[in-house]
């Protein structure tokens, strides 16, 4: 990869990794201390569906930050770049969540959700990009339109 490709890509897994580093902190906040009221004022079902989603939550955010952490260690040579495809080292599938349910979440809850749930999904597109051959460029298309015919 060039540096300037590569340096990007940096920045970007550093900008990703600190995204999915606070909104892990966020959620666990939430979800742990400061959401007994609300989850006072739901129903024994709402509870479970509650709890399930919270684990939702945490397991795309634990997803994502195992994936950036994998890039980091194959961009600084501590595992070979085509370790990547191995099962172990993709990004996890991520829960979905029932937009009924998500209606039913309270504000904050819903919050948290929805930012998960789009970390997770461009992660996962950058993860996909990784894989996709690279676009061809015209003027490489040119260039070797001209040596064939050379």
């Amino acid at each position: 990869m060039l540096d300037g490709a590569m340096a990007l890509r940096r920045r970007l897994l550093d900008a990703l990794y600190s995204e999915a580093m606070l909104l892990a902190d966020e959620a666990r906040g939430y979800f742990d201390d400061g959401v007994r009221d609300e989850r006072a004022m739901l129903g024994p079902l709402e509870r479970v569906v509650f709890s399930c989603e919270s684990l939702k939550v945490t397991t795309r955010l634990m997803h994502v930050i195992a994936w950036l952490l994998t890039q980091r260690a194959i961009d600084s040579g501590e595992i070979a770049a085509d370790a990547m495809r191995d099962p172990v080292r993709m990004l996890g599938d991520a829960m979905p969540t029932d937009p009924a349910v998500l209606d039913g979440m309270p504000v904050t809850a819903r919050t948290l959700i929805l930012a998960s749930i789009d970390l997770h999904r461009r992660v996962e597109l950058i993860d996909l990009a990784q894989d996709a051959p690279p676009a061809a460029s015209p003027a490489r298309a040119m260039l070797d339109q001209l040596t064939r015919r050379l």
